[in-house]
C-alpha cells in the first residue's frame, strides 16, 4: 500500500463521506481514494474531546492523529448551537442524550426540550471547526464555518446524519437531510470550514 499523504482524523462514516467529497479535486496531486486514509484504517485510538470549544477539540484530534501516524492530519469538531438553549448542545452535540453518537436519541431529546418553542424562536446553527496538524507540531491551523437555520418540530429527510433532519438552512425549505450531498456540501458548516482550510493544506502538501 502506498504511504498516505493525509489522515482524516475521524471514525464517523458520515463525516468521512463528506470530507472525502470536499477534498476531491481540490488539492493538486492528492488522490482522495489512494492518498487519504481515515483514523480507523490506521487503527488510531479515539481521542478524548476534553476541550471546551469546537476549535480546541478539533486541534486535539488532529494533533493526536498526526503524532500517531507521522503524516498530516485533518480533524473537525462540529455540532448544533440552539439560540433558545444558550448555544447548547454545542460541543456536547454528539452525546447530548448521554451516549456518544446516538443520533436518534439525541434528536428525540432535543425535540422534547424544544416542544413548547414556536417556529419563530427556533433559530439555530451548525458550527464546525476544522484543524490541520503535522507530526512535528510545527503546523497548527484551525478554520471555522457555520450554517444558519431554523429547527423543525419533527425530523424530515433520509440523508445526512446527526441533526441534519431537523435543521432547515436559511433561505431554503428543505432540511439538511433532504438536500443532495452536493447541495449540502455547497453550504454546510463543514464545507465552509474545510474550504477555508484548503489553502493551508495545499501549502503543507506542496
Amino acid at each position: 500500500m502506498t504511504a498516505p499523504k493525509l489522515i482524516l482524523a475521524t471514525h464517523n462514516q458520515g463525516k468521512l463521506r463528506e470530507l472525502r467529497e470536499l477534498l476531491r479535486g481540490q488539492v493538486p496531486g492528492l488522490d482522495v481514494d489512494t492518498d487519504v486514509l481515515d483514523a480507523g484504517a490506521i487503527q488510531a485510538p479515539d481521542v478524548a474531546e476534553t476541550g471546551v470549544t469546537f476549535a480546541e477539540n478539533a486541534l486535539l484530534k488532529a494533533r493526536a492523529v498526526a503524532a500517531f501516524s507521522g503524516v498530516l492530519a485533518v480533524a473537525d469538531d462540529s455540532g448544533l448551537a440552539v439560540d433558545v438553549l444558550g448555544g447548547a448542545p454545542g460541543i456536547f452535540s454528539a452525546r447530548w442524550a448521554g451516549r456518544h453518537g446516538d443520533d436518534e436519541a439525541n434528536l428525540a431529546l432535543l425535540l422534547a426540550q424544544l416542544a413548547d418553542i414556536g417556529t419563530g424562536h427556533r433559530s439555530a446553527r451548525f458550527v464546525c471547526a476544522a484543524a490541520l496538524a503535522g507530526p512535528d507540531a510545527a503546523l497548527d491551523v484551525v478554520e471555522e464555518g457555520t450554517l444558519e437555520g431554523t429547527l423543525l418540530h419533527q425530523p424530515r429527510g433520509e440523508g445526512g446524519f446527526g441533526y441534519d433532519p431537523i435543521l432547515v438552512p436559511q433561505g431554503l425549505e428543505k432540511s439538511c437531510a433532504e438536500l443532495t450531498a452536493k447541495e449540502k456540501n455547497a453550504i454546510s458548516h463543514r464545507g465552509n470550514a474545510f474550504r477555508a482550510l484548503l489553502p493551508h493544506l495545499v501549502k503543507a502538501l506542496s
